[in-house]
């Protein structure tokens, strides 16, 4: 229902790292186009996660004010942060994490939710939630090393379904590559989310800005 307010084309997930990899990582996708970039380390504390997500807003903030930083699953600390005024818009959660609901009455009206899904009964019930969400992910596309969701591979050919089913933008997200952009852009999604395309590219800024213009072309198919 937001979804003016930020670009899901370009949706960085962090990966692994130290917190300097990971800052610099996130800040030159930034500085690349990336719209999003969601902070996720698993596992991880909350003191951790603090620290991480306070440096990745901060320098974020100062390479692309108009990119938006979400913290994965550690609601409480982005409710922290949020009222302490740090450049956090958001949270991204999963299936097993707080209900949407809680997270909106905590984060407020302004916040950026989205929530992690990948089937059509998924995608239906977050429909019933779409005057509370911003944006669904939806994956795996593929199987992916990162995380291991339990849910077959989407495929490019199971998206459209879920596009035409969804009230709230899609990102597709599990092993999408820069070479999936531009055919996953011609389904309908909002966005494509990537974890290691960024993670172990030697320049990210390059990466998010290739990603920005295949998803053009992509929408022009």
């Amino acid at each position: 229902m937001f979804e003016n307010r930020f670009d899901l084309r370009c949706y960085v997930v962090t990966g692994a790292g130290s917190v300097d990899e990971v800052v610099h990582t996130a800040s030159a996708a930034a500085r690349g186009g990336a719209g999003v970039v969601q902070v996720r380390s698993k596992p991880i504390s909350p003191e951790a996660m603090r620290e991480l997500a306070s440096k990745v807003a901060l320098e974020v903030a100062r390479c692309s004010p108009t990119t938006r930083v979400l913290i994965d699953d550690h609601l409480h600390v982005a409710s922290s942060l949020m009222r302490e005024g740090l450049p956090i818009h958001g949270v991204h959660l999963g299936q097993d994490d707080m209900s949407v609901l809680e997270a909106r009455e905590l984060l407020g009206p302004e916040a950026i939710i989205g929530l992690t899904t990948g089937t059509l009964e998924l995608v239906a019930a977050a429909n019933e939630l779409s005057d509370v969400l911003d944006y669904i992910g939806a994956g795996p596309f593929r199987k992916t090393p990162t995380k291991d969701s339990g849910r077959p591979p989407i495929g490019l050919a199971g998206y459209p379904p879920l596009v035409e089913l969804s009230k709230v933008p899609i990102v597709a997200i599990g092993d999408v590559t820069p070479a999936d952009v531009r055919a996953l852009s011609a389904t309908g999604v909002a966005g494509v989310a990537m974890v290691r395309a960024f993670s172990e590219s030697d320049d990210p800024q390059q990466v998010a800005e290739n990603v920005v213009a295949n998803f053009e072309l992509g929408r022009l198919s």
